[in-house]
């Protein structure tokens, strides 16, 4: 699990998962092109177990925000390494991935 994509760096629960770096920025790069977010946009990537029975054990949370502090995520329900081009939602979805007022966000 990577929290933001560095080599050998811990995710949010302090353990570290060699490998994810390259996927990690893969999904970023996909993600940043796919909504026209800037270099100064935040994108979060995290891996995380899958906790509800009949779900994949792995998936794959993505959050983006910018100077605006809108924050968007999505999740894909495979492994950061096993994520595809084709995952990243459409750009005339973004406005739909948006944080709607009163809700929780868990990833950030």
């Amino acid at each position: 699990m990577s929290l933001f994509g560095g080599r050998g760096r811990r995710d949010v629960f302090g353990r570290v998962r060699e490998g994810n770096a390259d996927a990690v920025e893969r999904v970023k790069d996909w993600t940043r092109a796919r909504f026209g977010l800037g270099t100064e946009d935040t994108i979060l990537v995290v891996e995380l177990e899958g906790s509800l029975p009949g779900f994949p054990a792995r998936e794959t949370l993505v959050a983006f925000w910018g100077a605006d502090e809108r924050r968007h995520h999505f999740k894909v329900f495979k492994a950061v390494d096993q994520v595809a081009e084709a995952d990243v939602p459409p750009a005339w979805l973004k406005e739909s991935l948006a944080q709607t007022g009163g809700m929780e966000c868990l990833c950030c």
